[in-house]
């Protein structure tokens, strides 16, 4: 996910912790490889009949193979109608939850979206998409609540690609405010790495604007440079480039 508000990141948060022998098999991503398997992974079925009485299970495993199917390929408005009804069988599932917010996410619905994905972290104790809250909390003009949900990702904790992400979201939001300085504090990097992960090199996307804001086009330079050099393609960075002195 970027600061233009499309996509998330695969990677995972914190799970909840408990007894080894009573934890549920880790969870994966629908998000990511899985999508590109026949069936749904054996995470996802088990967590499926954790929580759904026997008659439902094999019609929503039905109903969120084939919307995570449809989210794989971007066919985000397919994908949507199929989460509702798995929703409406299984309301418990974690990952049903998590798709059906990240689907409501890429089609615009920050409210319902926003829900979705909170309901996802109360039931499944992972922090992975506090960067999607904080960006629908963006388009919903809600700043404090931004706020309070950057607060968490100190808080509750975060994966090294979930921290980054909500690092982006939150610099961005600092730059909706003019507050420049203070989000190149956030995402401005100490070094340029030579092989940067792609969270990274969002967080340089969003420093190089802080810079340019904050009157340091030198280090917005750089940082424009280092971008191309890993991804010549990186959205907005033509824009971004002509605004360099």
């Amino acid at each position: 996910m970027t600061e233009r508000r499309s996509g998330s990141s695969g990677a995972r948060g914190r799970g909840p912790a408990g007894d080894a022998r009573k934890r549920p098999p880790k969870r994966g991503s629908l998000t990511t490889g899985d999508l590109r398997d026949s069936d749904l992974p054996k995470w996802v079925r088990e967590e499926i009949s954790r929580s759904t009485p026997k008659e439902r299970r094999a019609p929503t495993m039905a109903l969120l193979s084939d919307a995570a199917h449809a989210f794989g390929s971007g066919k985000y408005p397919q994908a949507a109608p199929k989460l509702r009804e798995a929703k409406a069988l299984a309301p418990q599932v974690a990952t049903i939850r998590e798709l059906l917010g990240l689907t409501l996410y890429h089609l615009g619905d920050w409210e319902k979206a926003l829900a979705e994905l909170r309901t996802f972290r109360r039931i499944s104790g992972e922090t992975t998409h506090l960067a999607v809250e904080m960006d629908c909390l963006r388009a919903l003009d809600r700043p404090g609540d931004v706020e309070k949900t950057w607060r968490l990702v100190g808080e509750l904790g975060a994966s090294g690609d979930a921290r980054s992400e909500a690092r982006v979201v939150y610099a961005s939001h600092l730059l909706d405010l003019g507050r420049a300085r203070q989000a190149w504090e956030v995402v401005g990097p100490k070094r340029i790495e030579r092989d940067p992960t792609d969270t990274t090199v969002r967080e340089w996307f969003v420093a190089a604007r802080a810079a340019l804001a904050a009157g340091d086009p030198g280090a917005a330079a750089r940082l424009v440079e280092a971008i191309e050099r890993h991804d010549a393609e990186f959205p907005g960075l033509d824009e971004l480039r002509g605004e360099l002195p």
